[in-house]
């Protein structure tokens, strides 16, 4: 498993404390240092079922003085995941990426429910 992660956020410090206490392994990447790709995103897009705009930080400062909330439905997706690429800080966190399943942010009862995919 890869945790895509901010190592200041509280909400990624909760994810990865859920996942060594449920003996989970995993290696971290920080969002900030190594952005995923616009590749990356679109893939992980597809894979977790959610609409791209559900992968925007919109509680982050960036996302808010870039006034995104008003620019984001005049994009179109390939514009929307350059964006994200440009900048890790754009993008919400944790990401949880386990071959073909892909969480995003830390809601515990969803992440139960990868669980079993540890011991294949």
């Amino acid at each position: 498993m890869l945790l895509i992660e901010y190592p200041p956020c509280s909400t990624c410090r909760r994810a990865k404390k859920w996942l060594d206490a449920n003996g989970i392994t995993y290696e971290t990447r920080h969002i900030r240092d190594q952005p995923p790709t616009a590749n990356e995103l679109k893939v992980w897009q597809v894979k977790s079922g959610l609409p791209l705009k559900r992968f925007f930080n919109t509680s982050g400062q960036r996302y808010k003085s870039m006034q995104l909330k008003d620019r984001l439905p005049h994009m179109d997706e390939d514009e929307q995941l350059a964006l994200l690429a440009s900048d890790g800080m754009l993008v919400r966190r944790p990401i949880l990426v386990d071959g073909e399943h892909v969480l995003i942010g830390f809601r515990e009862a969803e992440w139960a429910q990868i669980k079993p995919i540890q011991g294949e």
